[in-house]
């Protein structure tokens, strides 16, 4: 019997069992060539049959496999938290995971409803519970789905804990013979918990009228009563995008960076006369924010921020109301801006740099320093690390209007707060480039060994991090120059080679001057790693 054959005979679900039979030669190897592994964001893949996508058996046997890495590290009966988003199929996996959890001994508790992936972390957190799994694709398209995993203190895997899983996997049973307990859905009160929580980051007075999207996920229930818990209640909402659903219609890609995601938000926004725009993705663990603005020839617009523009904000607005910032820590990412490190410095704070994604921030650290804010230029702010040690829509939402009001009450606005800020530490542009390629290594292995030694006219050295060691090791260029930096890295999902591109000018109050010329070099620059 052949390995796929094998896999058909004993998929508890029926739907994928017929979906794989009816699959050609070719389908068939391609799906069991690559069983799905742990990536930055746990197991994510399209909704079908086999070891490769998102289906019945595939969150069985994970779930197996990470019971048995709980009880060999001797947490076997502990408390467990499983929760799940909206998407198609989600219902079904959670359930299916808290029922082997329950099976293996362990007290679960199955969330009663499709809930923000925060939720998760929040109740692993609060709870002491051992693990957490959420059944979320976070913005990916309509047809994934996928299987986050956090541990002790609601912290996401990493090495060895999703090596460890993966190899379990590899000797899990067949599906349908992995026991499973009936579990009750609960809950209330640590969802209850996490909003009471998410609301105290609120800490000035003041109306603020919000314009809101959940983009079609679960984050609208929870972002509207965490908001009214924290005193902000003329909030507006995009109604054909409020109820959450899989199907993501009114967007092409469920992202509120994507092009066109935000549309119906700003317009919204402009028509209610909002203050400020919040755009959650599906998952509600990224926020995105939108402002009203005043263009060159004086008429009014609306833009959403970029992620690093909205950390600078928030980092600083922490900082600025922390009673000892010698004892606070900020953290940010190697491919997100370096004013957030300046802002640390000028007030006497830590900065901490980590690679990308929030496995890596959250465990961020500094002798003497406590964590009191990271951020990820992917929209991803982790505002409360002491209740939620992961990026956090809906509490950033918060204290993004708990700004807005702050500034409000001193005649002034976000726009004007990074004006500010690019006076005192000097206008800082990013912008991404993504280039498809053959092969990303190769073309890795290509700048590794000829490095440009200038772009777009400014000389460059290059730092390679694959040579650091230890957490810091990545496969991932730096090139530094005056005013300039770029890291140059391949994507983890596709074949693609990334760019991120920072351009800084000293510190003046001519800021239109600055701006206008640090473009013009951010142009060059982005016509240049294009060509990599």
């Amino acid at each position: 019997m052949t390995e796929a054959q094998d896999w058909i005979e004993h998929d508890p679900d029926p739907a994928t069992a017929a979906e794989l039979a009816a699959c050609d030669a070719d389908e068939i190897a391609r799906r069991f060539a690559h069983p799905l592994t742990f990536g930055t964001a746990g197991l994510r893949g399209p909704l079908h049959g086999g070891p490769d996508g998102m289906n019945l058996a595939v969150v069985l046997r994970a779930t197996w496999a990470l019971a048995q890495v709980l009880k060999d590290r001797c947490l076997g009966g502990s408390a467990v938290v499983v929760g799940r988003d909206a998407r198609h199929g989600s219902e079904d996996f959670a359930r299916a995971a808290a029922e082997v959890l329950a099976a293996e001994g362990f007290s679960v508790t199955f969330l009663y409803t499709p809930a923000p992936t925060p939720v998760v972390a929040f109740a692993v957190r609060r709870l002491g519970a051992a693990a957490g799994v959420q059944i979320t694709a976070s913005h990916n398209p309509p047809r994934d789905n996928g299987y986050k995993v956090f541990v002790d203190g609601g912290l996401q895997i990493i090495s060895p804990t999703d090596r460890d899983i993966e190899s379990a996997i590899a000797r899990a049973p067949h599906a349908d013979e992995i026991a499973r307990a009936a579990v009750e859905p609960s809950g209330v009160d640590i969802v209850a918990a996490y909003l009471e929580r998410a609301a105290t980051v609120r800490r000035s007075v003041g109306s603020v009228r919000v314009a809101l999207t959940p983009m079609h996920g679960v984050g609208g229930e929870f972002a509207l009563d965490a908001l009214a818990l924290a005193g902000v209640d003329d909030v507006h909402i995009v109604d054909a995008q409020f109820a959450p659903d899989p199907d993501f219609p009114t967007v092409a890609f469920p992202n509120p960076e994507e092009p066109g995601a935000t549309d119906l938000l700003l317009a919204l926004a402009a028509d209610v006369d909002a203050d400020v725009a919040v755009a959650l993705d599906p998952d509600a663990d990224r926020c995105a924010v939108g402002v009203p603005e005043t263009t060159s020839d004086g008429s009014p617009r609306w833009r959403m921020l970029t992620g690093d523009e909205t950390g600078w904000l928030l980092g600083d607005y922490l900082l600025s109301a922390h009673p000892d910032p010698a004892t606070a820590l900020v953290a940010s990412t190697v491919v997100s801006s370096r004013m957030l490190a300046a802002i640390a410095a000028g007030h006497g704070a830590a900065h901490a740099e980590t690679l990308t994604g929030f496995k890596w921030l959250s465990r961020a650290a500094a002798p003497g320093a406590s964590l009191i804010y990271a951020y990820e230029e992917a929209i991803g702010h982790c505002v409360d690390p002491d209740a939620v040690r992961d990026k956090d829509g809906i509490s950033a939402a918060v204290l993004v209007c708990d700004l807005v009001a702050a500034l409000r009450s001193r005649g002034r606005t976000l726009p004007d707060a990074l004006d500010e800020l690019a006076r005192r530490h000097g206008v800082h542009l990013t912008s991404a480039v993504s280039r498809r390629v053959e092969d990303a290594g190769a073309a890795m292995t290509a700048l590794r060994t000829d490095p440009p030694a200038a772009l777009a006219g400014v000389p460059v050295s290059v730092e390679d991090l694959a040579e650091r060691r230890g957490q810091q090791r990545t496969d991932a260029l730096v090139f530094s120059g005056d005013g300039l930096r770029v890291v140059v890295r391949p994507s983890g999902t596709e074949p693609k080679l990334k760019s991120y591109i920072e351009v800084r000018r000293a510190p003046t109050d001519d800021l239109a001057a600055a701006r206008k010329t640090a473009r013009q070099l951010m142009t060059d620059v982005a016509a240049a790693v294009a060509q990599w």
